[in-house]
């Protein structure tokens, strides 16, 4: 497997990444002396989701010192991304980490998310830090096993979408340094 970080020949490969994920339950967060912890919920009937494709000018992550993506190939096909920004409080923040189905199970996401620990750190960077739905059971597991401990809840933020979006959980992952 091959990493490399985005350049004006590699945009095109990242239209068509938003591929079906399936939803398996949901992460229940509980906050007890002081400490997040969580139990799941899994679903009777689980269901696949896809989130829209974005429309984001990639050409912003090329030599931008505060923000990039970095993009996996497996035997020469583009398998995967991460895209990552320097935030405010000395973390940087994963905007989205994707893997195409076919290459899903198979090491990608932890390649692509170990590289970003990698750039945070030449960086200068705390630690990492990203927010996902507490129904995406299957992130919330490949964060927790990564090292990421839940960090905060947001009931809120989904609220004003339609759904499936407003019944969601914003969940905020954290991992220090």
């Amino acid at each position: 497997m091959e990493i490399l970080e985005i350049n004006k020949d590699r945009i095109k490969d990242i239209k068509g990444i938003n591929e079906p994920f399936e939803i398996i339950g949901k992460l229940r967060p509980a906050f007890v002396d002081d400490e997040w912890s969580f139990t799941e919920e899994l679903l009777a009937d689980p269901y696949m989701h896809s989130y829209e494709e974005d429309d984001t000018d990639y050409s912003e992550y090329v030599d931008n010192p505060y923000k990039t993506v970095f993009m996996a190939y497996e035997d020469g096909k583009f398998a995967g991304r991460i895209i990552i920004r320097k935030d405010w409080n000395k973390y940087l923040f994963v905007d989205d980490i994707s893997v195409l189905k076919d290459f899903r199970g198979k090491g990608v996401g932890t390649a692509l998310m170990q590289k970003a620990v990698e750039w945070a750190k030449k960086e200068g960077m705390a630690g990492l830090a990203l927010e996902t739905q507490d129904n995406n059971l299957l992130a919330c597991r490949f964060y927790s096993k990564f090292g990421f401990k839940l960090g905060a809840v947001n009931t809120m933020f989904y609220k004003n979408l339609d759904k499936p979006f407003c019944d969601a959980t914003a969940l905020y992952w954290y991992m220090k340094f």
